[in-house]
């Protein structure tokens, strides 16, 4: 009997110890908070480069000119932003915040791109056959980009033993549609160091 009580003791024990030592904690944070456990990119780095380089790009000389030669605000599109760094980057959440924070500034009209363009433009062709006349969306009625802007995302690794340095450089373009001319190039630098 005594043996069997100190067997049961023993064994939640063990188990309480086993559910509390394998236990995940998990805290909710803000969504700006700057959080870097791996060292690689993340949401911070893509956040904040976007933000900067929008802010230069709607600083240049090139938005003034425009502005004045055309009595209106530019029209945008923002392209392709390739990820040719050493790791996955989800370059589609750069892009997005590239927009987010261009319309936040609204000194550039932007207009959709890519895969969302053309479920747009799809749902225009369905309304020609299936919505009435006084409602349906035409054709050929879409706002033309003045400007694209396009880019890459590269990185350099140097690693020795348990430490390393991570170099992310993030490169883009603003080209002028009609006249395929580059009027504002600019770039974002980010060096982390990690040691393990």
């Amino acid at each position: 009997m005594k043996k069997s009580i100190i067997t049961l003791v023993v064994a939640v024990f063990s188990l309480s110890f086993i559910t509390t030592s394998c236990s995940r904690k998990i805290t909710r944070v803000a969504t700006d908070t700057t959080i870097d456990i791996s060292g690689r990119w993340n949401d911070t780095d893509s956040r904040l480069a976007a933000e900067e380089l929008s802010e230069e790009i709607l600083t240049g000389n090139w938005i003034t000119d425009f502005v004045q030669q055309n009595g209106k605000k530019p029209v945008m599109i923002v392209g392709l932003v390739r990820n040719k760094s050493h790791e996955h980057i989800e370059s589609e959440t750069f892009i997005k915040d590239i927009e987010k924070a261009l319309i936040k500034r609204q000194k550039a009209r932007i207009v959709q791109g890519g895969k969302m363009r053309e479920e747009i433009r799809a749902e225009r062709g369905d309304q020609q056959n299936n919505s009435s006349v006084s409602t349906m969306k035409k054709f050929g009625l879409e706002t033309g980009a003045d400007y694209m802007l396009q880019g890459n995302i590269n990185s350099i690794v140097d690693a020795h033993k348990k430490e390393k340095v991570v170099y992310y450089q993030i490169d883009l373009e603003l080209t002028h549609m009609q006249t395929n001319e580059k009027v504002w190039i600019g770039d974002k630098k980010i060096k982390k160091f990690v040691k393990n």
